[in-house]
């Protein structure tokens, strides 16, 4: 008689229960920071509105009691810190072990968005003002830069009997920096190269995904196999993270994603989409080519969406997300997790590869 196959778990399930981890020990790190501080990184979570009164998340005013979770969309998924907890799961250690690391991740990602919308000067995020709109460039800024300190503080009180994680997640750091750095050069250049596009991302959001699965392996115990390939793994998600979000940025549905339609267009941002379509060779993406020449009126956003994709901007990215994914499968079945994590991990990673928000 055949063995019934085991039901795939359901990513909504899997991010509900590291977040049941993740949520407290959060939320008593930002609780650390100074109040003007906390003020703008709660704030950010969707744990209180502007005025520090409770919003979406529950838990207690700002300064309040600890604990209750970050609050649905508001919070967003918090995916990079349950990759880190379930490969810590997976390799044989405790997730509460990797807890110090998922926590850091989250705060490194967190720092990274606060800097993003004050660059890109995106009003919304997570159907909210964001930070900057809402408490000044400023304080948004200084308010990123406490949480990447806070990030390093809370790995290095992690490390007593186990793993030393600071050197691994500042290089991913500094990774993220150069990518983010690249990305916003781009805007400047007439000219970008595929390639260099796919590093600039590689950079900017796969580096993260990947540190946060090498961590998780680090303090589970995992061998050095196992690290490198939880580390591709992870490289392989994140940029097909990157590639659709880069899609939402231009057709997502506001509704759904919190975001204006076209706001990567507005800001005239060379996505991986748009660079597909602009290296194409084909009179769609020649057009393409002269309307970014010059600022994009808002009557020129849904002409320029539509020439990305007639020059198959958006037909490359989806054939690449697809190669990606089943790179990244192979590498996570390769690693010979524990059965439930690893499954927990693949349902996360498919979750990444087919989100519209």
């Amino acid at each position: 008689m055949t063995e019934p196959v085991a039901a795939r778990p359901c990513a909504a399930d899997v991010l509900a229960r590291t977040r049941d981890l993740l949520d407290p020990a959060l939320r008593r790190a930002v609780g650390t920071l100074p109040p003007s501080m906390r003020r703008v990184a709660g704030y950010h979570f969707g744990w209180w509105d502007a005025r520090g009164r409770p919003a979406g998340g529950g838990g207690g005013p700002m300064g309040g009691p600890v604990g209750g979770g970050v609050g649905g969309a508001a919070g967003g998924k918090a995916l990079r810190p349950a990759f880190t907890l379930l490969a810590a799961e997976g390799a044989g250690g405790e997730p509460l072990a990797a807890l110090p690391a998922a926590v850091a991740v989250e705060l490194v990602h967190n720092f990274s968005l606060i800097h993003d919308d004050v660059m890109d000067g995106d009003p919304v995020r997570r159907h909210r003002p964001t930070a900057w709109a809402v408490f000044g460039r400023a304080q948004a800024i200084l308010a990123g830069d406490s949480l990447l300190a806070l990030a390093f503080a809370v790995l290095a009180t992690g490390t007593d009997g186990g793993p030393d994680g600071v050197p691994v997640l500042a290089g991913r750091v500094q990774s993220l920096l150069d990518g983010q750095s690249a990305d916003v050069g781009f805007e400047e250049r007439a000219e970008v190269g595929l390639e260099e596009c796919v590093r600039m991302a590689e950079g900017k959001t796969a580096a993260l995904f990947g540190c946060a699965c090498a961590l998780g392996a680090a303090y589970g115990g995992a061998t050095p196999s196992q690290s490198l390939l939880l580390e591709a793994f992870g490289e392989r998600v994140g940029l097909a993270f990157q590639i659709l979000d880069d899609l939402l940025g231009i057709w997502g549905d506001p509704a759904v994603t919190g975001k204006p339609v076209h706001s990567d267009l507005r800001n005239r941002k060379k996505s991986l989409p748009v660079v597909a379509a602009l290296t194409s060779g084909t009179p769609a993406g020649a057009a393409l080519a002269a309307l970014f020449r010059r600022p994009l009126a808002e009557p020129d956003l849904a002409r320029t969406a539509r020439l990305v994709e007639e020059a198959g901007g958006r037909a490359w990215s989806l054939a690449r997300v697809d190669g990606l994914l089943a790179e990244a499968l192979e590498s996570l079945r390769a690693a010979g997790l524990a059965p439930e994590a690893a499954a927990g991990l693949e349902a996360l990673a498919r979750l990444a590869a087919d989100r519209d928000h």
